[in-house]
């Protein structure tokens, strides 16, 4: 970290400083010899013979990391005086079910959005399919850029569209911004809950109040439901050295993997069934974890409808000296289940905001965008 701070007087001092950047110019594929490596495999393996997705988003994280210092290379210097972090998983949209653990996979991606002190990355994987790739999945991730010593803010490179293209994809930037704004404004955090979706919760309350009393306290689930609160599943993860970054902080790829894994247990023990990821939505990362901490990952099932399963994971770090528990992270992952799943029906009015925000991100799936000829991998 001392060796990092001595390159503080390569920042600029603002982004007028900077050169401006082109969309190519942060592009990258890279290659996961799945097929070819044996021994690479194994690590990525389940027993399903599919390949593990935990992996692939530690994977996705490292990349984006990756395109962030491409854009931002400052040719002077070897080593980048700017520290990258992830700051927002913002959305992934599966575009297959499963993945074949003997076959290669190839990854792409470049920046398509640039604020003052941050950049929007788009990528896509791919994977081999007779002479050439078939999409698996669409990726945008929200990178900061911070100080050597990461610390405070620092300015990145401008970017400038070329073509209609790049000019869509810019724009749509810009636009994915706006839509992450409002819709933190209207966190149920913040503010309450819709006439509809007011309406929603007191017909489900009235559902569950049983016929043979005349009463507010006595409750009976529907057919085929299930409380919220019997849909939980916790887990404890000590944070060991080996999975940290440069800057002595837990890698945010880990972070996903095991929340992830978690929330795709909690679908599995729901549903009754081995279920697939479909979207993986708005992952905020709001404080980083220090080697050394007790993770606390609770995961529980907040939506349903048909086949698909609304999981929402928690993680939060105890303090060793005050045992005070501070949220790093909230992850929303959605599952589609081999069969139709029971309803789930909340009991408390925290549970029902936990209902009503698993509705809003179940309801926020999208057809994702698509990113220029030329960066695609051919068919």
């Amino acid at each position: 970290m001392e060796e990092r701070k001595l390159l503080q007087g390569f920042l600029a001092k603002s982004q007028e400083g900077l050169p401006p950047r082109r969309m190519k110019d942060s592009y990258i594929e890279v290659l996961l010899p799945l097929g070819s490596e044996p021994a690479l495999r194994e690590k990525y393996l389940t027993v399903q013979n599919t390949v593990r997705f935990g992996r692939i988003l530690e994977d996705l994280d490292s990349l984006g990391v990756l395109i962030c210092y491409m854009h931002t290379k400052i040719c002077s210097t070897e080593m980048s005086p700017l520290s990258i972090v992830t700051a927002l998983v913002d959305k992934i949209d599966m575009c297959k079910k499963s993945l074949s653990p003997e076959h290669d996979i190839k990854f792409s991606g470049h920046v398509s959005w640039v604020g003052k002190t941050s950049m929007e990355v788009k990528m896509q994987m791919f994977q081999s399919q007779g002479n050439g790739f078939c999409p698996v999945l669409n990726a945008t991730f929200v990178m900061v850029a911070r100080d050597s010593a990461n610390k405070r803010s620092a300015f990145v490179n401008p970017l400038i569209p070329e073509g209609l293209e790049e000019e869509e994809l810019f724009r749509q930037g810009e636009l994915n911004k706006g839509r992450r704004v409002a819709f933190n404004s209207m966190s149920l955090l913040k503010m309450a809950p819709s006439a509809k979706e007011r309406t929603t919760i007191h017909e489900m309350f009235l559902s569950t109040l049983d016929p043979k009393t005349i009463s507010f306290q006595s409750r009976v689930l529907p057919p085929n439901a299930v409380w919220m609160e019997d849909s939980k599943l916790k887990s404890l993860e000590v944070c060991h050295p080996q999975e940290r970054n440069i800057f002595n902080r837990i890698f945010g790829g880990f972070l996903m993997r095991k929340a992830y894994e978690l929330g795709w247990a909690t679908a599995c023990n729901f549903g009754g069934s081995r279920p697939f990821v479909v979207t993986v939505d708005d992952i905020m990362f709001q404080k980083p974890v220090d080697v050394g901490s007790l993770l606390f990952l609770s995961s529980q099932v907040c939506f349903t409808q048909g086949k698909y399963i609304q999981v929402r994971v928690h993680s939060e770090v105890a303090s060793l000296q005050n045992k005070e528990h501070t949220t790093t992270n909230v992850f929303h992952f959605t599952f589609m289940s081999e069969k139709d799943v029971p309803l789930v029906f909340p009991r408390t009015y925290g549970e029902s905001m936990l209902y009503l925000d698993g509705q809003r991100h179940f309801n926020s799936m999208s057809v994702p965008v698509t990113v220029p000829k030329e960066y695609r991998v051919g068919p």
